[in-house]
């Protein structure tokens, strides 16, 4: 079992009054999570809300078929709360009238959780998301040579902590159920996603632009639907933590892109699994690819989980100078280029460096891959 590092970050506000929403895709270790906090307190309930009988009980919102249900513990914990209908009303109702329960409720995915959410729990909520594993959870449970023995697996099998451990064949097995409907079931029930088709038709043509600047225009003449549909599976995919975007960071230099987004996958086996493709390393042509999706997001799982409240960003213009991954900290901005091998050590552009005052490009490669979890 591996170390969350979500545990520590949740622990520290288990005796504050907010309610705690744990957000993640499915698969993604948030019922594991709440048996590696809970388990061991005699205080805590643990509820899973897709059993019709919990469900009753908690849309009902009656206090005493709640209290009833919740009896002496001090820590409820709801999982997959999405399934509660109009459940912001529920947690509003409970956090106000129910002082005496903490609740932690975990949610599959974040359009429906977050919808019903909204005015509900303003200023009574404090949201976590939990991710794939990352590099520094592997290496806080194994070892750093363990993680650099197994960083190619990781690289074409991602890293789901259902999967990691398996051997290469159900790895496969287990990626295929997962890309399938079963990962984006949140989406395909959404009253406004009518045809699923679509949605594995866009997952695809992303998995094969991974890291590179997406035309919705072009992803909507392929897919032979209107601009506003892509624009609105893009935002519920973004949602339910399967892909995340980057905007172009710009000021006002003339020729810089301003207007531009670059999607990743937060992991690689999804993408691997999209495109069909898991031949190894050493056979691959699409590796920078799958090297800048992986880095980019070993960063933002590095941020979120060490509370560094960082702005991330791509960086390119018209006459073709770039930058991977631009990151803006307490307006300090860092530059990191992801180069799968080096030939030659990249420089950062000029135009870059002299209006930005940026005097370092970070260049991450396998061999000091460490250092972007640093």
């Amino acid at each position: 079992m591996y170390i969350r590092l979500l545990e520590t970050n949740i622990r520290e506000w288990l005796t504050s009054r907010e309610v705690i929403i744990v957000y993640g895709t499915r698969q993604v270790g948030k019922t594991t999570l709440l048996h590696q906090l809970l388990d061991e307190n005699k205080d805590a309930l643990l509820l899973n809300c897709e059993i019709p009988s919990i469900a009753e009980i908690l849309e009902s919102r009656d206090l005493a078929s709640i209290t009833a249900l919740f009896s002496n513990h001090k820590i409820i914990a709801l999982d997959e709360a999405q399934t509660i209908g109009r459940i912001g009303l529920a947690l509003k109702l409970i956090h106000d009238e129910l002082p005496q329960y903490k609740i932690i409720a975990t949610g599959s995915s974040s359009f429906d959780l977050a919808n019903q959410l909204g005015e509900p729990l303003t200023g009574r909520n404090l949201k976590f998301t939990l991710f794939p594993l990352s590099l520094q959870e592997i290496k806080d449970t194994k070892n750093w040579l363990w993680v650099l023995n197994h960083l190619n697996d990781y690289l074409i099998y991602g890293m789901y902590p259902g999967i990691t451990d398996l051997d290469a064949d159900n790895k496969k097995r287990k990626l295929n159920e997962l890309s399938a409907d079963y990962l984006y079931k949140d989406i395909l029930v959404y009253e406004k996603v009518k045809n699923p088709s679509i949605i594995r038709k866009l997952l695809k043509a992303l998995a094969f632009q991974a890291g590179s600047q997406v035309s919705v225009n072009e992803l909507s003449n392929m897919l032979q639907i209107t601009r506003s549909q892509v624009d609105l599976y893009l935002e519920l995919l973004e949602k339910t933590f399967i892909i995340f975007s980057l905007s172009s960071y710009s000021t006002n230099l003339r020729n810089e892109i301003k207007k531009s987004k670059k999607y990743y996958f937060y992991d690689n086996g999804i993408l691997n699994a999209l495109i069909s493709n898991y031949s190894q390393v050493q056979t691959r042509n699409d590796m920078g690819l799958l090297w800048e999706n992986f880095c980019v997001s070993e960063r933002v799982k590095f941020n979120h989980y060490n509370n560094r409240f960082s702005n991330l960003y791509f960086w390119r213009t018209y006459d073709g100078a770039e930058i991977d991954l631009v990151e803006e900290k307490d307006g300090q901005l860092k530059a990191f280029e992801f180069k799968w091998s080096i030939k030659r050590k990249p420089k950062l552009p000029l135009s870059f460096s002299e209006k930005y005052k940026v005097e370092e490009l970070h260049t991450i490669c396998p061999q000091n891959v460490h250092e972007l979890i640093s």
